[in-house]
């Protein structure tokens, strides 16, 4: 079998890559290149990735290639994420980077290579129905961010680390000679990487100084501009040593007057919710039936426990109801859903109940 790996210069892929070679497919490395840009130490990530993943290929004896997906990054995937920041939202780009880039423009492309299927590092696994379930392990899962993944994309991709531990992969790394065996793993939005935010983001958006204020709306501070903060939010606001001494959390961004409003004590009830109401819904398989209550699971947030809820399809809208009320629910992040090990979808959080 024909197989184009989507290699980002990281262990997962590499060793999903050697696993892929070593039961005997045809397997071709692809770099894809979706950002490149230098940081402020005048680093460019992509370059260093784009090394590792050729000395990869060449200890694996693959072909490689370095594929250009900056345009389809930009258009779809970054423009998306600074509208929701100036908007007042926080979005999560990688849902969309998996949606638009690599389960799509790179499909696309493994297609025109005449690859038989696609492959990613990603700690997932598919069933032979084409659900989407869960990564092995639960630390390293990774089924939040490809909920909005079609079936039919899923049955096209193969995930050869869904299985496995991180431990796991990374002893195969170690005992293949890989060379990115202990390669730290990257973290946060990808196009930041190590840079500070605000001084990124500030670069494409402008910034809106604002008050910052309690409920009663006494001003207790300044705030920087409301898309540099999110709900549930404590550190950097520059305003302890109040009241009775407890920290302060942000518990509401007011667009219409641009104020940032704040309490004490991470127990306040404004934090919680009862529930969220959610749009762009995207189901894996196929869509819960309408207008009837079904109970489920959902994550809130990547790494959060699953949270009991009952989930109700009203036309184009998912709403959500906790067992428990959920801290700091955040507008722009991805509700999604589960059954059990089975990731059935999700959609993106609106508002809150």
């Amino acid at each position: 079998m024909r197989i184009a790996v989507g290699m980002s210069g990281g262990v997962d892929s590499s060793v999903a890559a050697y696993l892929l070679k070593r039961q005997g497919h045809e397997v071709i490395g692809v770099f894809m290149n979706n950002w490149d840009e230098q940081d402020e130490n005048g680093v460019c990530t992509a370059r260093t990735d784009w090394r590792d993943v050729q000395d990869v290929c060449d200890l694996l004896d693959i072909p490689y290639y370095a594929v250009d997906f900056s345009k389809e990054y930009m258009e779809n995937v970054f423009q998306e994420f600074l509208s929701e920041y100036a908007a007042g939202r926080t979005p999560n780009p990688d849902v969309l980077c998996n949606r638009e880039i690599k389960f799509k423009a790179f499909l696309d492309y493994a297609k025109q290579m005449g690859a038989d299927r696609m492959a990613t590092g990603h700690f997932v696994r598919t069933d032979d129905e084409g659900n989407l379930l869960k990564g092995a392990d639960p630390a390293k899962d990774q089924s939040y961010f490809l909920y909005m993944v079609h079936r039919e994309q899923l049955r096209y991709s193969l995930f050869p680390v869904g299985g496995m531990t991180k431990g796991e992969v990374r002893e195969i790394a170690r005992d293949a000679k890989i060379p990115v065996s202990e390669k730290k793993d990257s973290t946060g939005i990808c196009f930041i990487g190590e840079r500070n935010f605000k001084r990124f983001l500030s670069t494409y958006l402008p910034a809106q100084p604002g008050d910052i204020v309690l409920s009663n709306g006494e001003v207790v501070g300044r705030h920087d501009g409301l898309m540099y903060y999110t709900l549930g939010q404590r550190r950097g606001l520059g305003i302890g040593g109040r009241g009775d001494g407890r920290r302060f959390f942000v518990i509401e961004k007011d667009l219409k007057n641009n104020r940032l409003v704040v309490a004490q004590g991470d127990d306040d009830p404004r934090l919680y919710s009862d529930g969220c109401v959610c749009g762009d819904i995207t189901f894996v398989g196929g869509p819960i039936p309408e207008g009837i209550p079904v109970p489920l699971t959902v994550k809130l947030r990547y790494r959060q426990a699953d949270q009991p809820c009952v989930a109700t399809l009203v036309g184009s809208r998912l709403l959500l109801r906790f067992e428990k009320p959920q801290r700091a629910v955040t507008p722009g992040q991805s509700a999604v859903l589960y059954d059990g090990e089975k990731c059935l979808g999700g959609g993106i959080i609106e508002s809150l109940m």
